[in-house]
């Protein structure tokens, strides 16, 4: 289940740069290698963005998976690497 809010995250940071004029679809497609109708059948649901897409759209658009996260997540994340995992 976190993985789907992440995805929601990236595709709402994504619509958003389109939406401010900082990237649009067809370049998002041209930097990614993916087509264009694709690219938009994800923006739109239609599509499910795979984890191969997704890694893509965050390296062209200089995300990081951190950039998805809010603050008060860190913390939780935080303890449970404390308690999770070995040294």
């Amino acid at each position: 289940m976190y993985f789907e809010i992440l995805h929601l995250r990236l595709v709402a940071v994504v619509k958003s740069r389109i939406r401010n004029g900082e990237v649009s679809e067809r370049r998002l497609a041209h930097i990614t290698g993916i087509s264009q109708p694709h690219i938009h059948n994800v923006l739109k649901g239609v599509r499910v963005l795979s984890p191969s897409l997704a890694d893509r759209l965050l390296k062209v658009l200089g995300i990081s998976i951190l950039d998805l996260i809010e603050p008060s997540e860190f913390e939780r994340l935080r303890s449970l690497k404390g308690t999770d995992t070995p040294g």
